[in-house]
Order: structure tokens, then C-alpha cells, then sequence
């Protein structure tokens, strides 16, 4: 609670002040080098660091995305926050499992602070706790996106609009078409009340709860 409210005033942490561990049985290295750690320092930090990150890896990932919840944006209807938020409701509704529906939710989380490469942003974030089939989706939704982004271009030759046309016949192709015609390109509409991002948390730490890719 604590922490909590020092985060809300804006409180820094004060020189010679040790940020709290996570469980209360845990230890502290104590080198401030990691050069000086020993071998017995790195085997403890391994061993608190699989709870750890159990534990955390969903929170941090989801704080990743709500760091978001109240940007402005720069000429869509709705922020990128809201457009994940639309996009995961949306594949909900229609019955997707959580693997896809957690991948919608974070398919543009890279999209502001991560621009030059939003796909692979989100692709990495992601890869060890859903399919093949959606990380291949989440690195190739920006280049099928291409063919419904009319005038966005300055260059309009046939063969960079229709880059996708190189994967016709992969496997995923059929799923990314669809993902960005029906989830993406349409998720940016203020009239469609989504789901809150409460929703989906269960969801989140039931996939990051450990590897899923297949």
C-alpha cells in the first residue's frame, strides 16, 4: 500500500533506499557491480527470478499497454489504447480462443513508442505464450494492411501495395487477411463500447502463465 501511494504522489526514491522484493523471504544481492556478482549470487537471483516473473510478467505487460489509456491521438477517432481494447473485444465476441484474443490485445502495443517496427514489438513481447499462427499474423498485419491504406503511400507501385501476394499460399495467410480486415482496419470507431481492460486480465495471466507457442 505503501508503494502505492508513493507511486500515486510521484514520490522518488530516495538515495540509499532499496526498492521492496517482491515475497518477503527473498534476499537482496548485495554488490552494486554486477561484475562482483559471484556464481551463488546469480544461481539465488535465478531462482527468485522464475517466481518473479510468474508473477509479474502479465501485470508489467498489461501496464505496458494501459500506460496508454489517456493519450491523446493524432487524428483517429480513438487512441491506440482504445483500438486494442476493440480489437480484443471484437475477437471475443466472435468466440476466439485466448491465445488470439490476447494477441489482439497486444498486436499494436508497439504501435506509438515503437513506430520503425510495431509488428515485431508486439511479436517479441508475446512469442513464447501463443501460436506460430498469431506471431506470424502480429509480423505480417502491417504488410497486408497495405491494400486497404488508399492514398496513404507515396509510392503506389502495384508490387509494394500488394507485397502480400508472396504468401498467398502460406498457411496463415488466410488468418492474417482476415485478422486485419475484420479485428484491425475496422477497430477504430467510438461508437462501440468495448470491453475494459479488467476483462481481459484473467485472460492475459492465464496465457503468460507459462509457454503456449505451438
Amino acid at each position: 500500500m505503501a508503494t502505492e501511494k508513493k507511486k500515486a504522489a510521484g514520490v522518488r526514491r530516495k538515495a540509499g533506499q532499496r526498492d521492496k522484493l517482491l515475497r518477503l523471504d527473498w534476499q537482496y544481492i548485495e554488490a552494486c557491480n554486477m561484475d562482483d556478482y559471484s556464481a551463488e549470487d546469480w544461481a539465488l537471483m535465478n531462482r527468485q527470478r522464475v517466481d518473479y516473473n510468474a508473477e509479474e510478467r502479465a501485470r508489467q505487460a498489461l501496464e505496458i499497454l494501459t500506460a496508454s489509456r489517456d493519450a491523446p491521438t493524432f487524428g483517429y477517432l480513438i487512441n491506440n489504447y482504445e483500438h486494442c481494447l476493440q480489437t480484443a473485444t471484437m475477437l471475443h465476441r466472435d468466440g476466439h480462443d485466448d491465445d488470439t484474443v490476447v494477441t489482439g490485445l497486444f498486436h499494436d502495443v508497439g504501435f506509438i513508442v515503437c513506430p520503425e517496427d510495431h509488428p515485431g514489438f508486439a511479436a517479441n513481447l508475446i512469442r513464447p505464450f501463443v501460436s506460430e499462427k498469431n506471431i506470424w499474423m502480429l509480423e505480417h498485419h502491417e504488410i497486408f494492411q497495405r491494400i486497404h491504406l488508399h492514398g496513404f503511400y507515396k509510392n503506389e507501385d502495384p508490387a509494394f501495395i500488394n507485397a502480400r501476394e508472396q504468401w498467398r499460399d502460406h498457411p496463415f495467410f488466410d488468418w492474417t487477411e482476415e485478422f486485419v480486415e475484420r479485428y484491425d482496419i475496422v477497430a477504430i470507431d467510438p461508437r462501440m463500447e468495448s470491453l475494459p481492460i479488467e476483462f481481459f486480465e484473467p485472460m492475459v495471466r492465464r496465457v503468460f502463465s507459462g509457454s503456449q507457442s505451438l
